[in-house]
């Protein structure tokens, strides 16, 4: 994996969704579109970080009701525009704290308006990329709804996280305690020790 970048990781991870996990596979999306990203940067009050961009540039997440957990440890990947519905949805709906953890990577009780929704687990929580600025700007959090905390996934950017995912597709590795598995009809999950 040396250097890979985000459109190759990406193509290595679907390549190896399409050869073994086909339904997983299948329920992803075309990339976002130049006009998503104006309509999504103009809401925003943060620029999205490139990488994260390119992975959109990749694939818009995944159809709309599936889940297909491409992200460790049960995570389906959300696309531009459902990204922005969850924030705008915690915004308005959760108790919101800019003063939580002015620092990219800080931790918080309650929900940051410069995390950006990137994937969900199709009940509350999510991982989100955090936004606010710092030397972990860009970092991969996990979002906890219930218990009202952020954790640290142990992911500096997205280029971490699917370098991660492409290692334990391809090597077996585990990554966020968790091993990939594939179902009798083609799907990926993940197996949490």
């Amino acid at each position: 994996m040396n250097g890979m970048e985000v459109a190759e990781l990406w193509a290595e991870i679907e390549h190896w969704l399409r050869q073994h996990a086909p339904v997983t596979a299948a329920a992803l999306r075309v990339p976002a579109t130049a006009r998503d990203f104006t309509a999504v940067q103009q809401e925003l009050s943060a620029e999205l970080p490139a990488d994260l961009r390119a992975w959109w540039s990749c694939c818009d997440g995944t159809d709309p009701d599936v889940l297909a957990e491409v992200l460790p440890p049960f995570y389906t990947p959300y696309g531009l525009h459902k990204s922005l519905q969850e924030w705008r949805a915690k915004c308005e709906q959760l108790p919101v704290g800019r003063a939580a953890g002015r620092q990219a990577g800080a931790h918080s009780q309650v929900f940051h308006p410069e995390w950006m929704p990137i994937a969900g687990d199709g009940y509350a929580d999510e991982l989100v990329v955090d936004l606010r600025p710092g030397p972990l700007r860009g970092c991969v959090l996990e979002w906890e709804k219930d218990a009202g905390r952020v954790q640290w996934c142990g992911w500096r950017s997205i280029r971490d996280m699917l370098g991660s995912v492409h290692r334990a597709l391809t090597e077996g590795t585990a990554v966020v305690h968790s091993f990939p598995v594939v179902t009798e009809d083609g799907r990926l999950t993940w197996r949490v020790n």
